[in-house]
């Protein structure tokens, strides 16, 4: 069959009346499908469109019609699309996913290790605060039972070395804390086994104040009159401290050391011990049981040297009168037993009257010593000493009255008082004197400032 024709449109412009339009002429357009007409093998001519289609549009009704018919004629669009996005989602989905199960256990290890962090902080804090409140550690120290913080087993150790810069009475020391954190996960998501390490450097000042470690040592406060000066004052380290706490000796602390040193001496009979008579050999230990008066009773300004610890049980007087006489301590200790101006037990601040040991004029102090006395002292002497040398002067239970003749090196206690007149005080060490004082080692107070160095985070 030849066809003669082709499909074809006609646009045709026309114009309507409405009654809408209020009587104006309303353009319309009219569109005209006109058939086609072929000829078949017989020479007969078929009509194949019969049907004259003419729809009349108004405006744009034109593009809406070829739209709705477009989309009539997508049919399986929809199936398309969505194996596309299928495709799509099965690419995407599966690396998807793996960045899921990635973060999950980046967070779990990422938690993990932040635990470690703060339970190796706590070991260090908890090192610091031994170094701080422990006086009984050796180092190295190593824990000897380890911490479980955070889930986290804890173990720390702690290296002290002492700096160049220290004092008997001031220590400087740098501590190395390494303080370690450790994870067993047991099987766990993130079953990996690991450590965080801190190592830390901490800077220490520690100042130990015993009762020889200031010019003044007085549970119940001393006093200064008259034209006195000490060195250093109150406030600053070895100042005079007026409400001492530490460690304090018994008198049977006292009575047992010094004894040790006289036991096996003959006792001294006399109550009276003459200076001239000890001018070439010096004063050997020896025991006096009762009282006894130290004197010259020779030519004026002989000297004397100590050899040995003084043990008397009574009351004692040196150099109130006769002669002067210089006395070389060398280091030796003058120790009376008496209680004479002891305050009493259940009133410690209140001394009683009178001395067990009076020092006067005619007596000249030389050299690095102890004196002391269990009652009170009475201390006026003349002093030859330098800053080299120190003196403790000490009533265990009474007052001590100081008003020397001199410049004072060294410490003055009292543990009822303290009372200075007319006197230069000065702190000197102690330590220094050659051959060390003869005197119990007492447990001081212990104050000391710390600060951390440095503090670095490794991973084991």
């Amino acid at each position: 069959m030849i066809c003669s024709g082709r499909w074809h449109l006609a646009v045709t412009p026309r114009q309507y009346w409405s009654p809408s339009s209020a009587g104006r002429a309303e353009s319309q357009t009219e569109i005209a499908i006109r058939p086609t007409y072929c000829l078949t093998a017989e020479n007969t001519v078929a009509i194949l469109l019969l049907t004259y289609h003419r729809a009349v549009l108004l405006g744009g009704g034109i593009m809406k019609t070829i739209v709705k018919r477009a989309i009539k004629d997508e049919k399986g669009a929809a199936l398309a699309l969505a194996l596309v996005l299928l495709v799509v989602g099965g690419l995407i989905l599966t690396p998807l996913l793996g960045l899921m199960s990635t973060g999950l256990l980046a967070g779990q290890v990422y938690e993990k290790k932040t635990d470690e962090l703060y339970a190796a902080d706590a070991g260090v804090e908890d090192a610091i605060w031994k170094i701080m409140h422990s006086d009984n550690i050796s180092y190295p120290y190593h824990l000897a039972e380890r911490l479980t913080v955070n889930s986290k087993t804890v173990n720390y150790d702690i290296y002290r070395e002492e700096m160049p810069e220290s004092t008997s009475c001031r220590k400087v020391y740098r501590y190395q804390i390494l303080s370690t954190a450790v994870t067993d996960d047991g099987g766990g998501t993130a079953d990996i086994g690991s450590g965080t390490q801190i190592e830390a450097y901490v800077a220490a000042v520690i100042k130990s104040y015993g009762i020889l470690d200031n010019v003044i040592t007085t549970p119940c406060g001393y006093a200064e009159s008259g034209p006195s000066q000490i060195n250093p004052p109150e406030g600053e380290e070895h100042g005079p401290v007026g409400n001492y706490t530490g460690a304090w000796p018994t008198v049977e602390m006292l009575s047992d050391l010094y004894w040790e040193d006289v036991k096996e001496e003959d006792p001294y009979d006399s109550n009276t011990l003459y200076i001239e008579d000890y001018t070439t050999t010096g004063i050997r230990p020896f025991c006096r049981n009762g009282t006894l008066n130290i004197k010259n009773t020779g030519s004026a300004g002989l000297e004397v040297e100590l050899n040995g610890t003084l043990y008397i049980t009574g009351d004692t007087d040196i150099g109130q009168t006769n002669h002067d006489f210089t006395i070389d301590l060398n280091g030796q200790t003058i120790f009376v037993e008496s209680a004479t101006g002891a305050a009493p037990e259940d009133d410690p601040c209140n001394p009683g009257s009178g001395y067990a040991l009076r020092i006067g004029g005619k007596c000249t102090f030389a050299g690095s010593g102890c004196i002391i006395a269990v009652g009170g002292i009475e201390f006026m002497p003349n002093l030859q000493c330098s800053n080299t040398d120190y003196i403790l002067v000490l009533s265990v239970r009474g007052k001590t009255y100081m008003k020397p003749n001199g410049d004072f090196y060294g410490t003055l206690a009292g543990h009822a008082e303290v009372d200075m007149q007319n006197a230069d005080a000065t702190w000197t060490d102690y330590s220094a004197v050659e051959g060390g004082l003869n005197f119990p080692d007492l447990p001081g107070i212990q104050q000391g400032s710390y600060s951390i160095a440095s503090w670095e985070i490794g991973t084991l």
